[in-house]
C-alpha cells in the first residue's frame, strides 16, 4: 500500500497531462490569459515534485532523487511534445519542452528544499 501511495499521485498526474495534451484546445479560458511557457513550467514542476517525493519515499537519496525526477519528467515532457504532433491543432515546440524541463528542475528543487527545511525544524 505504501508504494501505491507514493506512485499513484505522479501516475494520475501523468494521465491528466496526457488527457489535456490530447485535446486540440485544452482550457482555453486559462491558456488565453496565461503565458503558455509559465503553464508548462508549472505543470511539470508539479510532476517532478511528485516523482521526487515518490523516489525519496522509496529510500533514494535526495540528490539522486532530484536528478532522476528531473530526467524522468523532462523525458515525459519530450514524449508529450511528440504526442502533440498527432493531435489536431497542436504542434511540437522545443521551447515548450525546455519550459517543461525548467519547471521539472524547480519542482524537484522545491521538494528537496522543503523536505530539508522540515527535517531541520523537527530536530
Amino acid at each position: 500500500m505504501r508504494r501505491v501511495s507514493l506512485w499513484l499521485p505522479p501516475l494520475v498526474y501523468m494521465i491528466l497531462i496526457f488527457h489535456f495534451s490530447s485535446e486540440s484546445s485544452p482550457m482555453p479560458d486559462v491558456t488565453d490569459r496565461v503565458w503558455d511557457k509559465l503553464l508548462h513550467a508549472t505543470e511539470y514542476a508539479g510532476l517532478a515534485f511528485l516523482v521526487c517525493r515518490a523516489l525519496m519515499g522509496e529510500g533514494v537519496g535526495w540528490l539522486l532523487a532530484a536528478c532522476a525526477a528531473l530526467l524522468l519528467t523532462s523525458a515525459y515532457g519530450a514524449s508529450d511534445e511528440w504526442h502533440q504532433a498527432f493531435v489536431p491543432l497542436r504542434s511540437v515546440d522545443v521551447r515548450d519542452w525546455l519550459a517543461d524541463t525548467i519547471g521539472a528542475a524547480l519542482g524537484a528543487a522545491i521538494y528537496v528544499t522543503g523536505l530539508t527545511k522540515r527535517r531541520r525544524m523537527e530536530n
